[in-house]
């Protein structure tokens, strides 16, 4: 028998994998879930995965591929003549309105690295990748994590306790870490 040519198949073995674990969580995670998934034979997961932790890397690199792009779309589309912490509130609010369910992924698939160590290097890249982003709006490295920091724990706040994102609040508390014009100088909601 001939073999089918399928140049789109580990990508989309990937994907299903994402769909699992947005569906059934990362205990729901196997190779015969995902083949199912992908319609594609079990030996075809384990084939471009010899291990789940090589699947869930996959994954978890497709979803901050995904995240990071938003970041840097954001980035790119930050108006100067706005205070960069309302920016930011605009950011948070619109990444929740859309469906939390995909926020949820994200952070699920970025804490499996509490427990899957295969998973670290790839979490603590994108956060990385996230200050690098977010750099090019602040002063300092220093500032830019801090962005980081405050995005992720307030987002997931949010997502925990399924509160709506209060777009006021947000901006408050950006304003209180970001400097105005880039200067170094706190924000007048800062100084207050």
């Amino acid at each position: 028998m001939a073999r089918r040519y399928d140049p789109d198949r580990r990508e989309r073995i990937v994907s299903a994998a994402v769909r699992v674990v947005g569906e059934r969580g990362i205990a729901g995670l196997s190779h015969r879930a995902v083949a199912a998934e992908a319609d594609v034979p079990l030996g075809s997961t384990t084939y471009h995965f010899s291990s789940l932790d090589d699947l869930l890397v996959a994954a978890l690199r497709q979803v901050n591929d995904g995240w990071l792009a938003r970041v840097a779309a954001w980035v790119e589309g930050v108006d100067p003549g706005v205070p960069l912490a309302d920016e930011t509130a605009r950011f948070v609010a619109e990444s929740l309105a859309g469906e939390r369910s995909r926020v949820e992924l994200e952070y699920e698939l970025y804490f499996a690295g509490l427990r899957r160590t295969a998973v670290r290097p790839l979490a603590a890249q994108c956060l990385d990748d996230m200050a690098a982003l977010l750099r090019n709006l602040v002063p300092d490295e220093a500032t830019a994590r801090a962005m980081v920091a405050l995005l992720d724990g307030l987002m997931l706040q949010l997502v925990l306790t399924g509160r709506p994102c209060d777009p006021e609040q947000v901006s408050a508390a950006f304003g209180r870490l970001i400097p105005v014009g880039g200067t170094g100088s706190p924000s007048p909601r800062a100084a207050g």
